[in-house]
């Protein structure tokens, strides 16, 4: 089954009492943290049915973070795929996905809701974590940010991958719960109780906003 024909069904975002409780006890800071949208293409969103559950939240969700992010002064970084990539940049991704997007405007770009802004970063994303033939890494040190919000699709995917690669690079994980998306309600509730136990900490957008506006 390739990603151009992956069919998401319909699922309930999870809420906050059905969150799993987090083994770090980490706060996010606003002088601390950056933002990561991820994969937020036209062409992996529309893999959900539009306008209904989770994709309706998740956008909702992202889009609020991101504003918040402007108005805070959090560095904003995105990913995106540069779709139609020769055999040796898909490398075993073709063997797992097949040919990917075809890298039309369109299907690369991001949604509409969370268009980058003037000073945001977008990575030319290659393999499942963010890090990977990237200059993520310095771009962010540079920042002298240390902690990471984290949304987007998917996330037992790429999501999950960046989040623990974060982790090993001794960046704070901060998953938005309800602001990202994945296959099904089951690979989104693993995502949620890996990186809570593993690697990071799982909240809601609302407590995420409520950290980082706090005086």
């Amino acid at each position: 089954m390739t990603m151009g024909t992956l069919p998401i069904d319909v699922y309930p975002m999870p809420t906050e009492s059905e969150l799993p409780a987090s083994t770090p006890q980490w706060k996010p800071d606003p002088r601390r943290a950056a933002l990561l949208v991820h994969d937020m293409q036209q062409y992996f969103v529309d893999m959900f049915p539009a306008g209904q559950s989770p994709v309706t939240e998740l956008v909702a969700n992202a889009a609020r973070l991101r504003a918040a992010a402007a108005d805070l002064g959090l560095p904003v970084f995105y990913t995106a795929q540069p779709g139609r990539m020769s055999r040796a940049d898909r490398g075993l991704l073709l063997d797992v996905w097949g040919e990917g997007m075809e890298g039309t405007p369109q299907q690369r770009q991001i949604v509409p809701e969370l268009s980058p802004r003037d000073g945001d970063v977008v990575l030319t994303k290659w393999r499942y974590s963010a890090y990977l033939r990237t200059d993520f890494a310095e771009r962010l040190a540079a920042t002298g940010r240390d902690q990471l919000i984290v949304c987007g699709v998917y996330g037992h995917v790429g999501i999950l991958m960046t989040a623990c690669d974060a982790f090993c690079r001794d960046v704070e994980v901060f998953l938005a719960a309800d602001a990202i998306g994945d296959f099904t309600a089951a690979h989104h509730r693993s995502t949620l109780d890996y990186v809570a136990a593993r690697c990071g900490v799982v909240a809601s957008t609302r407590q995420l906003l409520e950290a980082i506006s706090a005086p």
